[in-house]
């Protein structure tokens, strides 16, 4: 079990956000393939030219203070594409890691690789280590690259370990709690994410966090990720900042805190 941060620690959704810029966006980079094949190009170049887009949206959120961002790069279930595109993906990845962390560390961000990493070969494992090595110590911006995820990957994961715990006689059944649960989770010393992006035109989460999804904000838009310029991702924060975060309040109540 993790222990929350100070300054990270885990939102208490009795208290609604009245912040204008979310803490933590996670996004789903969809697109990328039909991007390309608009293109007459492979899908893989669709994917290529997103990477260009993660740049910008790191950038972004640096520049704007945000904490946290956390990027859905490639889901427990995309094993399932073709055995080509998956490999290419994995080449991708590779290379992207073996590219951009020291950039990364030098813009002070500190990457995380979330999900089940134990599926990738040695040669990702092993990068994997090196990047998060180097800029663990980082405090600029946390990026979070969920790769092999899967959000009930994830909460199968937390009641494994609970229930380990209550088999060794060091936890009661009744006494676990949602809290218990979410302590256990991957991403358990951050803020849950006050704003979910899904870029290329659908609108599900695809198993994406489900947990820490529960009180975000969702916006969709039908812009494909290589195209999510700034411009974009400024519409996207401009969204989040109009609406009103109730967390079970009333809208009455929520403005009574606000004047308070």
């Amino acid at each position: 079990m993790k222990t929350p941060q100070s300054k990270n620690d885990l939102p208490d959704t009795d208290i609604p956000s009245v912040a204008s810029i979310p803490r933590h966006v996670a996004i789903i980079m969809d697109g990328n393939g039909r991007w390309a094949q608009k293109r007459g190009l492979p899908r893989v170049a669709g994917h290529k030219a997103g990477v260009e887009t993660v740049r910008t949206v790191i950038q972004s959120c640096a520049e704007k203070g945000i904490e946290v961002v956390t990027l859905f790069a490639f889901s427990s279930e995309n094993w399932r594409r073709p055995k080509k595109e998956v490999t290419l993906l994995m080449s991708l990845f590779l290379a992207a890691l073996q590219r951009e962390v020291k950039k990364l560390h030098k813009n002070g961000v500190q990457l995380r690789i979330v999900g089940d990493v134990s599926a990738f070969d040695n040669k990702i494992q092993e990068q994997i280590k090196k990047s998060e090595e180097l800029t663990k110590n980082n405090k600029t911006l946390i990026l979070n690259i969920a790769a092999n995820y899967g959000g009930q990957w994830d909460i199968t994961e937390a009641v494994k370990a609970l229930a380990n715990q209550v088999e060794s006689g060091d936890l009661k059944a009744e006494d676990i709690t949602s809290e218990l649960i979410k302590q256990n989770l991957t991403m358990c010393d951050l803020p849950e994410p006050d704003l979910f992006i899904r870029t290329g035109g659908e609108q599900r989460i695809s198993n994406f966090l489900i947990w820490q999804l529960a009180y975000s904000e969702l916006y969709f838009t039908d812009t494909l990720w290589p195209d999510f310029d700034r411009q974009a991702f400024e519409d996207a924060l401009t969204s989040f900042a109009g609406r009103q975060r109730r967390f079970g309040h009333t809208g009455e109540q929520i403005e009574k805190m606000k004047n308070a």
